[in-house]
């Protein structure tokens, strides 16, 4: 009886050794010893334009409005018409025009009845141009073979991965301002200024996959190459 019962023991301590060493009690093991906590989510939405878009075309608009000159203005009450001004920015880029005109020392009348002088504020164009440029093999994609449309199933798409050695995106922002005043009662010219452009820029880059490593001269990126 003693030996049968060694020969248990011996058997047991093998199936216990063998249990420990598996993978699954590894598993177990390790998921028994996580502390029990709880979880939250948070709510995260994302506006429809994104900041740099909007950085980019701001701030042109202020590099654009910063040259102007109002000195033929001054001491008078003037009525700004933005009666042929429509780009994106309007709002924003007739606040910084105000602002010029007000710091140089020009009265804003909020009636046209009441000035002295019209200006009629004009844009060229405010906007966005993007180039892409890679040094590798791009994103290829192709329509799956007609044997499965001929079945009658659904026609997939082949995509290949990007494998680019360096990537770069660069998004140049442009704001274009110009103005002409004339007196109110004779409609006869007194001063023009114009088109004066600014202009913004953000460039990302890749080298082997990392990155992006990021220059500009735009909020938050304020940095240039060296």
């Amino acid at each position: 009886m003693q030996g049968i019962w060694k020969i248990k023991v011996g058997v047991l301590k093998q199936l216990f050794l063998a249990w420990i060493l598996s993978p699954h009690a590894v598993l177990i093991s390790a998921l028994l010893a996580l502390p029990i906590t709880g979880c939250a989510n948070i709510r995260v939405t994302d506006p429809a334009r994104t900041a740099t878009e909007q950085f980019l075309l701001s701030e042109a608009a202020v590099k654009a409005v910063e040259p102007l000159s109002f000195d033929a203005l001054q001491g008078h009450r003037v009525y700004l018409d933005p009666t042929y001004f429509a780009p994106a920015e309007k709002e924003f880029v007739l606040a910084e025009f105000r602002a010029k005109l007000l710091l140089s020392g020009v009265q804003i009348a909020l009636e046209r009845e009441n000035a002295d002088i019209i200006l009629e504020l004009r844009s060229g164009g405010m906007g966005i141009d993007r180039y892409e440029s890679l040094f590798g093999i791009p994103a290829l994609t192709a329509p799956s073979g007609a044997s499965a449309t001929a079945a009658g199933a659904p026609m997939a798409t082949l995509v290949t991965p990007e494998l680019a050695i360096t990537k770069k995106i660069e998004q140049v922002g442009f704001a274009s301002v110009a103005y002409v005043a004339y007196w109110a009662d004779t409609g006869e010219v007194i001063t023009s200024f114009g088109p004066s452009v600014g202009s913004t820029y953000r460039e990302d880059w890749w080298i082997l996959g990392f990155g992006p490593q990021t220059v500009g001269n735009i909020p938050t990126v304020n940095r240039r190459f060296e």
